[in-house]
């Protein structure tokens, strides 16, 4: 098991909140300590813009910033090349869905979920539109993408499949492995969102062979402001840039300008230096811990939780499958969110809400939910404390 005490003092957090019982990783992780000092060591002491300077200063920021490139490549498996640095998740799709415009054509198909975070579904419907192209829906199967359903939407006219790693609801797995054979097969592009398991599942790009992945730093323990695109270099080739303007231009022929090769093309204007070179140490400390620890110990803890409230009265647990690293609930006749408000008087820091993601809320037939997140600064006390305030929540709002 993972030394909970040792990691807590690696957050700073902790020394002003020494107390916090802290479940929302999920939507954004503790920052850890070393990604902290380095983005304010580069901010004190240098603060240049990379890619620009010949001068010392300049050259240690382009150092910097390209080492966050290679530990990138390096933590996913893929050639540096094919590594580009946006503003988060959201930022990549949106990226990554304006410049596939012209590989796609109208009667093309697209696959989603009904399970999918709204920057993983906003962008491709807006592209559907624009491109007149046909969605077609994989069914949920218990609150989780299957491949009998899949294959059920899966078709010789399929383009893009658009999918998660690990639902931000519902915390399940897809069998992402199966879903890219079966699309590539058809000559379709497999898309994955993979902010909820960047820093619990070991994701080599190669060895899945999938085409694109887009993840954020702020979930994976570090900044906020830096997400990465990844994409097939013979992809990213054919594919247009979406932003225009300083860095990204190769030579500016009026009326007609050309790019730089990738991944330079898509990342116009400064980039996020800091943030990148914050990313570099999110990734050391994941690397140090273990992915595979850093999983365990959250599901682990969730399903501990699980047991201690899965028979309890008027709470509803919605993601009872073991392999979840969500625990998603509602306690019956209470707004998700008075839930929240009352756990954290316990301070106990719960996500109350719609998650960003309407559709699963659809499917499970509510208007919001509670949802707890475990990470590797969570103990078995928090989990106790946890299970405790909601039970008091539950029984505070009976007994009125």
């Amino acid at each position: 098991m993972i030394n909970v005490e040792a990691i807590r003092k690696q957050f700073l957090v902790y020394k002003k909140y020494p107390n916090l019982r802290f479940f929302d990783s999920a939507a954004s992780s503790l920052k850890h300590k070393n990604v902290v000092k380095a983005m304010t060591d580069y901010l004190s002491y240098n603060g240049t813009n990379v890619h620009r300077g010949v001068y010392s200063l300049a050259q240690e920021a382009t150092d910097l910033y390209e080492k966050g490139r290679t530990d990138v490549a390096r933590f996913i498996g893929s050639n540096l090349e094919e590594v580009i640095f946006t503003k988060s998740t959201t930022h990549a799709l949106n990226m990554l869905a304006r410049g596939l415009k012209d590989l796609l054509q109208k009667g093309d198909e697209i696959v989603l979920s009904g399970l999918e975070h709204h920057s993983n579904l906003l962008p491709w419907l807006e592209l559907a539109t624009e491109q007149g192209l046909i969605v077609k829906w994989i069914t949920p199967e218990d609150g989780k993408i299957t491949i009998p359903n899949f294959k059920k939407v899966l078709s010789s006219r399929t383009r893009l499949v658009i999918t998660h790693h690990i639902s931000n609801v519902m915390g399940y797995i897809t069998p992402i492995e199966k879903m890219i054979e079966l699309s590539h097969k058809v000559g379709a592009y497999v898309v994955l969102d993979a902010a909820q398991s960047i820093a619990y599942k070991k994701l080599n790009v190669a060895n899945l062979d999938v085409d694109f992945v887009a993840f954020s730093g702020h979930k994976m323990y570090g900044p906020n402001g830096v997400g990465v695109l990844y994409g097939k270099y013979k992809l990213l080739e054919l594919i247009k840039p979406a932003e225009f303007g300083g860095e990204m231009v190769d030579k500016v022929i009026l009326p007609k300008s050309t790019f730089k090769a990738p991944p330079y093309k898509f990342e116009s204007g400064t980039p996020p230096i800091a943030e990148v070179i914050g990313l570099s140490e999110a990734i050391k400390f994941i690397e140090k811990v273990g992915q595979k620890k850093l999983y365990q110990h959250a599901l682990y803890l969730r399903n501990y939780c699980l047991d201690k409230l899965k028979n309890e009265p008027f709470i509803e647990i919605y993601n009872q499958a073991e392999n979840s690293t969500l625990l998603t609930f509602n306690i019956e006749g209470v707004h998700p969110h008075d839930t929240a408000s009352f756990l954290d008087q316990y301070e106990v820091a719960v996500r109350a809400g719609h998650h960003c993601n309407q559709l699963t809320m659809k499917y499970l037939n509510q208007d919001a939910t509670n949802r707890a997140s475990f990470s590797c600064y969570n103990s078995i006390e928090d989990c106790n404390i946890l299970i405790d305030a909601i039970l008091e929540t539950r029984n505070f709002f009976k007994n009125i």
